[in-house]
């Protein structure tokens, strides 16, 4: 599912100021005491961003940013469930392409497409 980039920037910030500098993930009524161990894709999310990057197999694919879930931004997509994916780690992907020894976001004239919201343990594990 596609988030803004606003949304994106948003979780990217909060993961450098907490986890990336090694803190603990946070939430609202605390810290993050079991961290996300993984993140599914489904295959046509994952298609569905190699067709907006170019089409260079060899220069083109999908850019993997590791970000945070805001308080703000679990409720907006998790409504009742957000406790369980606020302060949690997550994938947010975008349509990339190799520009010398750079990996840059795809540029679609609207500030970017960033996709997240795969399935996420946990709190869905099997």
């Amino acid at each position: 599912m596609d988030i803004s980039r606003k949304d994106f920037e948003s979780m990217k910030a909060k993961y450098d100021r907490e986890v990336k500098k090694g803190r603990t993930g946070t939430r609202r009524r605390g810290e993050v005491k079991e961290q996300t161990n993984w993140v599914f894709f489904d295959r046509e999310t994952l298609e569905g961003l190699l067709d907006k990057a170019g089409k260079d197999p060899k220069n083109s694919g999908i850019k993997f940013y590791f970000t945070e879930y805001t308080t703000e931004i679990a409720e907006h997509y998790y409504g009742k469930e957000a406790e369980e994916y606020d302060g949690r780690l997550t994938l947010v992907m975008s349509p990339a392409n190799l520009e010398g020894d750079t990996a840059k976001d795809a540029d679609d004239g609207n500030g970017g497409t960033y996709a997240n919201r795969g399935q996420q343990c946990p709190p869905k594990c099997e």
